[in-house]
């Protein structure tokens, strides 16, 4: 059936960064379209309280008979930059018995600096937390993902990692790095059944970019370079990852989308 090209039901996502943010609001999405999803984030009170919210939409949309059911999520307080963590999430994945078939690499981390004053600790935390750890966590996920029929990796990139943006050196480099990686992993296992791509955010509306943007003149400049002059919400890059993981996008791979409202696109 043409539906079923775009909806994830049957599907098992897991989702790190899930607690706010745009892994929040992708958790939001998957189970929209029917998936299981497995949500990790560091802090279990913030991960609750997201949980609790999932569960509250769920039973909203059952009420009002929407399409298709929602899926169920399940959650994990660890931290997937260190080794510890990952074995704890894929012990407890193993210990569900669910299998996986969906992977949204989605935790991120910054210091915003010039590049000579950040000392070496700093700037290999950045990589530790944006590159090698998603570098583990698919290695980790590859013999679950290559069991199912059809797999998907979803890498949550940046503008940063394709151009020059005020976030700092170390940034830009561990997101560029992360791009590659999805592209290397994208040809290394598509034999495998797993496809493998990336997503582009510019300026999403987060946590996080709060605090540059309640500065006047500095959201001024960000929208003169955003075509369509105006911050992105994160519910926009979720269904752009969405997409990425629907049966629909089957043939699509090695790819990194932006989610920028023009700004890769526009020159001078």
């Amino acid at each position: 059936m043409a539906a079923a090209r775009w909806r994830l039901d049957g599907r098992v996502a897991l989702v790190t960064g899930a607690s706010a943010g745009i892994g929040r609001a992708t958790v939001a999405e998957l189970l929209g379209l029917g998936a299981t999803v497995l949500a990790c984030a560091r802090d279990p009170a913030t991960l609750e309280a997201a949980a609790a919210e999932w569960r509250e939409d769920a039973a909203l949309r059952a009420a009002a008979g929407g399409e298709g059911p929602s899926g169920e999520a399940h959650v994990l307080a660890c931290d997937i930059a260190e080794a510890a963590g990952r074995e704890a999430l894929f012990d407890w994945i193993e210990g569900l018995g669910l299998g996986l078939s969906i992977l949204v690499n989605n935790v991120g981390t910054n210091q915003r600096r010039p590049a000579m004053d950040y000392d070496e600790a700093e700037w290999r935390a950045i990589f530790e937390t944006n590159l090698f750890s998603a570098f583990e966590m698919c290695r980790n996920a590859y013999p679950l993902l290559r069991q199912q029929a059809c797999s998907s990796i979803v890498n949550v990139g940046s503008v940063s990692g394709a151009t020059h943006v005020r976030t700092g050196a170390p940034y830009g480099m561990s997101k560029a790095g992360l791009h590659q990686l999805s592209r290397n992993l994208a040809v290394e296992w598509a034999a495998e059944g797993i496809r493998v791509n990336a997503v582009l955010p510019w300026y999403i509306r987060t946590r996080r970019t709060s605090p540059a943007l309640a500065d006047p003149d500095y959201l001024e400049a960000v929208l003169e370079r955003t075509p369509m002059a105006r911050i992105g919400e994160p519910e926009e890059v979720a269904a752009a990852i969405a997409f990425l993981c629907l049966p629909a996008a089957s043939y699509i791979t090695g790819q990194c989308l932006a989610v920028d409202g023009g700004f890769l696109a526009q020159g001078f």
